[in-house]
């Protein structure tokens, strides 16, 4: 392909175009098969082509495709939602459907801030994030989401928003610290964030329950989010998790804060609620926030057009009963301690590997130029573009990314398999990806 009208991601560079997927491939139209390592971005957790997916599709398209949420309710919505509430952790009681990622946490944000207006709190204004974080590209999202390369283009028109450090102890936990003596010292941070802010200006502390794109998969230490948890409701703080990559099994279990012992006011997931089949996210929501909204102005006052949608539902319906039928979540539980182990094999030793680090199907290996120093590369060496080119040239999708440190400094490549993903699936993975490492730092 020599020209295209598509405004593309990269305006000097057209990708190949995709013409097939089948289970752990995506075709180009040459016929060269790419193996599918990261789920596109942690999103295809069924892999491509599911005949059962597909199936649902076709049976919801004959039926009705759309229908305006401002008319009508649909069967198929209905159902999605009394199933994502059954699964949800405790207390939630309503799961509000929108198209992706980025907004749903547009819409967990006005939730929660709609929630202290009804309750007769409108002074409190204030979101809480951390360094690092990333949870979308729209205003809000980018606003409270803390990767500075991101960031700063837009920064004259984006929202207040504090930042707090992230978990990051590979990095930032002290010599000699306990990893629960870590999460305490976070969990302190923030608290004396919300005091200095003023306790009852804040609306809510915003974070992703395991950090995904920006910082190469960060897994809480041990009691940092029943700790942060503990800050918020002293406080009278909302605690939004986001779980837009790291919820619906990815890490072992349905949502990933079962791990962790605490319960969100407002969770956001997406990815792989609807495995890529169709554009669908949803914000599950505690029963207190929505009684606030039906006992007070009696409506959320907010909304899209495509909120529902009839075959995204369907789609989405379908994954989640693949994924329970299959017993997937086992599935990942013991497909991620092999590819740790395949990962830990590969890179022990290696020079250039600094840390790996994930649960699940939902692993980061982050790289550095000194092992023992953990200095990261130049920025200008483009380490995580050098190693995305050397494994698509090898046939492997991953998904790298740079400012893993601050926004600038730093690389990292980021793992989310398919959950069908078997062992020589697992082990073609990590062959692939050690020789596009070891390509992409020889050359530079």
């Amino acid at each position: 392909m020599t020209s295209t009208q598509v405004f593309h991601r990269h305006l000097r560079h057209t990708p190949p175009v995709a013409s097939a997927g089948s289970g752990m491939y995506l075709t180009d139209s040459s016929g060269k098969q790419y193996l599918d390592a990261s789920g596109g971005a942690a999103v295809s957790c069924l892999g491509h082509g599911h005949p059962d997916v597909v199936a649902a599709m076709h049976v919801q398209i004959d039926k009705l495709a759309y229908a305006h949420t401002s008319f009508f309710t649909t069967d198929v919505a209905e159902e999605l939602a009394q199933r994502l509430v059954a699964g949800a952790p405790a207390g939630m009681s309503h799961a509000y459907f929108v198209s992706g990622g980025s907004e749903g946490v547009e819409a967990a944000m006005k939730m929660a801030r709609q929630y202290f207006v009804e309750i007769g709190q409108p002074q409190r204004r204030h979101f809480i994030a951390r360094r690092q974080s990333y949870h979308g590209n729209t205003l809000g999202a980018l606003s409270v989401g803390g990767n500075a390369w991101r960031r700063e283009p837009f920064a004259p028109i984006l929202i207040p928003a504090t930042h707090v450090s992230p978990c990051y102890p590979y990095r930032e936990m002290h010599e000699g610290e306990t990893p629960e003596q870590y999460g305490s010292r976070l969990a302190g941070e923030l608290d004396d964030t919300i005091q200095r802010l003023g306790p009852d200006s804040v609306i809510a502390f915003v974070a992703e329950t395991v950090g995904g794109a920006t910082a190469g998969v960060l897994a809480p230490v041990p009691g940092y989010f029943k700790a942060v948890r503990e800050v918020c409701d002293r406080h009278g703080v909302l605690l939004i998790l986001d779980e837009v990559m790291c919820g619906m099994g990815r890490t072992g279990t349905l949502h990933a804060c079962e791990q962790e012992g605490v319960v969100p006011d407002l969770m956001v997931i997406a990815k792989g609620l609807g495995g890529g089949y169709q554009p669908i996210g949803a914000v599950l929501a505690q029963k207190k926030v929505v009684d606030a909204m039906a006992e007070g102005s009696g409506f959320f006052q907010h909304g899209h057009t495509y909120l529902g949608h009839a075959v995204a539902c369907a789609a989405a319906l379908a994954v989640q009963k693949v994924i329970e039928r299959d017993g997937l979540l086992q599935r990942v539980h013991e497909s991620g301690a092999k590819l740790q182990a395949l990962l830990n094999d590969a890179f022990d030793g290696h020079p250039h590997v600094g840390d790996i680090r994930g649960r699940g199907l939902f692993w980061g290996v982050e790289l550095v130029k000194d092992r023992a120093a953990k200095t990261p590369f130049d920025p200008a060496a483009q380490l995580h573009a050098r190693i995305k080119r050397e494994a698509f040239a090898r046939g492997l999708m991953v998904y790298p990314m740079g400012g893993t440190v601050d926004g600038r400094y730093g690389d990292h490549v980021l793992l989310a398999p398919p959950f069908i993903a078997g062992d020589a699936d697992l082990t073609l993975i990590a062959q692939r990806l050690a020789a596009a490492i070891q390509a992409a730092t020889q050359s530079i």
